[in-house]
């Protein structure tokens, strides 16, 4: 068997964050039905669409290295979603429900941050320079959303969401 190389690596994270997005384009709809805060909702789909734009960068950064856009399952991104959908579930109609949304998006945010970033610096070192203005460009919306989300928090959903002190 071939030795694995920094380029193989570059492809296998590629693939994963490839279907990671395709995983949160289906959930940012849910969570935007979930959400109580009209700005919460606003913030969710914007990200929808933002979201959309990622995987076509990535279909052009599969384009680039000459590979087929194809995703390979991400169990990481299955279990952060998993762990949202149970925030919805359990705390529905709750205080709380919209700080619980937005850090549960958050999480999502730091593993695309994660990916991001370390496939920018791959592809950088693998000669793959067309597509690290791509995926830089999926890099700092990642970061500007989770800056939004934590301002969102900050500002409105976590004081809501505090218990009462009499």
């Amino acid at each position: 068997m071939p030795e694995k190389t920094l380029d193989d690596l570059f492809l296998d994270t590629l693939k994963d964050i490839y279907y990671a997005e395709k995983q949160i384009i289906k959930a940012l709809p849910k969570m935007a039905r979930a959400v109580q805060s009209e700005e919460g909702k606003a913030a969710f789909l914007k990200h929808r669409d933002e979201t959309d734009m990622q995987i076509q960068r990535l279909q052009q950064v599969f384009e680039l290295i000459g590979k087929a856009a194809r995703g390979k399952t991400c169990e990481a991104i299955q279990g952060i979603i998993a762990e949202g959908e149970e925030i919805m579930e359990e705390f529905k109609g709750s205080v709380a429900l919209d700080a619980g949304l937005i850090s549960s998006a958050q999480t999502v945010e730091h593993y695309e941050i994660a990916r991001y970033g370390t496939l920018k610096s791959w592809a950088a070192q693998v000669g793959y320079a067309d597509a690290v203005a791509l995926l830089d460009a999926n890099l700092q919306e990642e970061l500007a959303t989770d800056m939004k989300l934590t301002e969102l928090g900050e500002k409105s959903a976590n004081p809501k969401g505090a218990k009462k002190v009499a």
